[in-house]
């Protein structure tokens, strides 16, 4: 039987209003900036959470059906989530997606902590590479999400090579 691992978790402190950082998130033309290049988001519950790594291709890398599943104002957001292409037999079937939580934290007027907790992994050899993946990449996409805010300048994550 499969047991579901911990969580890969991730944080950065950020030097902008916990604001800037929930629209960052929250609003699909900011999140391009940053995260993916297309992006289709409803900021309610219900609504598309849906990132799209290679511009026009609906079919391959991407969030495609990802809905939102709790917001909390200026304080939490929770996604659905697909992993890559590489990972998607494994983790993009049916009913049973990974789930993705951001939390924002006000640490002074302008800086806030922001922390995402990436659950539903199984304890499993085949799943492995997938923690690992996503270990690096959502560290890449703070990195990046910390540099579009504070310097303008975001770097996509998780292009395909």
């Amino acid at each position: 039987m499969e047991n579901i691992l911990a969580e890969v978790k991730q944080e950065i402190t950020v030097n902008v209003p916990v604001e800037l950082i929930w629209h960052a998130w929250t609003i699909s033309d900011r999140v391009a900036l940053w995260f993916a290049p297309e992006t289709n988001i409803e900021a309610k519950v219900g609504g598309a959470y849906e990132l799209y790594f290679i511009p026009g291709n609906r079919t391959g890398m991407n969030t495609k059906g990802c809905k939102v599943l709790k917001l909390n104002f200026f304080r939490e957001l929770v996604f659905e989530w697909k992993g890559p292409d590489q990972f998607s037999s494994l983790m993009n079937v049916g009913e049973q997606l990974t789930i993705v939580s951001v939390n924002f934290e006000k640490i002074e007027d302008n800086t806030t902590k922001v922390t995402v907790r990436h659950t539903g992994f199984k304890e499993d050899d085949a799943w492995t590479e997938a923690v690992k993946w996503h270990e690096m990449a959502w560290s890449g996409v703070l990195k990046s999400l910390k540099n579009a805010l504070e310097t303008g300048k975001g770097e996509l994550c998780c292009q395909p090579e």
